[in-house]
């Protein structure tokens, strides 16, 4: 991934985050080593205070990885009296790793884990939710928008990572599947009366909508 912000920036907002439990750091020391996407410190910290402003108890995750979103998701869901965050992979590795990794962190007791395609697993979900994260393939980002929708309670948000998409969304001549989801989706949500969005320049970008 190409940094949008410059390294000194993203390097302070990061260290503006408060220091994180031993599993959340060991979380990112594997990312760093393994090279694997994680959303990291700064918005990982936006999306636990996001839910702890709605006091967030009903968390969906598409896309989930080896736990670190969920992590945060977590932590902010017992903050706020308990409830429960679902985690979602295609692979069973990673699922297990999840477990392994969020038992060790104490914060097994409220997450769900869910092997399977993201937006089926939310499909088949009892809602509605309080908050629903979406980081799946980006080509698939316009048609989860519906389904977003249906399961999220009035009032309820939405986190959308890699809106900036290394900064490939200005570039005209990129018309992948993925760049294309991502200009289709920020046009899709950006024109419809039923959400209120922002987008935040964290890391890669990250939508945040309100349904209305």
């Amino acid at each position: 991934m190409t940094m949008i912000l410059p390294q000194p920036i993203a390097d302070y907002l990061n260290q503006l985050v408060p220091e994180r439990p031993e599993g959340l750091a060991a979380m990112e020391e594997r990312a760093a080593r393994d090279g694997f996407p994680i959303v990291g410190p700064a918005a990982g910290q936006f999306a636990y205070v996001v839910a702890r402003l709605m006091g967030a108890r009903r968390i969906f995750e598409l896309g989930s990885g080896f736990g670190y979103s969920t992590a945060w998701f977590a932590r902010a869901v017992i903050a706020n009296g308990g409830g429960e965050v679902h985690h979602v992979v295609w692979d069973e590795a990673l699922s297990a790793e999840a477990r392994d990794r969020l038992a060790g962190m104490g914060l097994g007791e409220v997450v769900r884990f869910h092997v399977g395609e993201a937006v089926a697993a939310l499909q088949e979900a009892e809602g509605p939710f309080d908050l629903i994260f979406n980081d799946i393939d980006k080509q698939g980002y316009p048609d989860s928008l519906p389904v977003m929708a249906a399961k999220l309670r009035p009032g309820g948000a939405i986190l959308i990572d890699n809106m900036l998409w290394s900064g490939r969304i200005l570039d005209p001549a990129d018309r992948s599947p993925a760049t294309e989801g991502v200009r289709e989706f920020t046009r899709r949500i950006g024109s419809d009366p039923g959400w209120e969005v922002t987008l935040i320049p964290i890391r890669d970008g990250l939508i945040l909508a309100r349904k209305v």
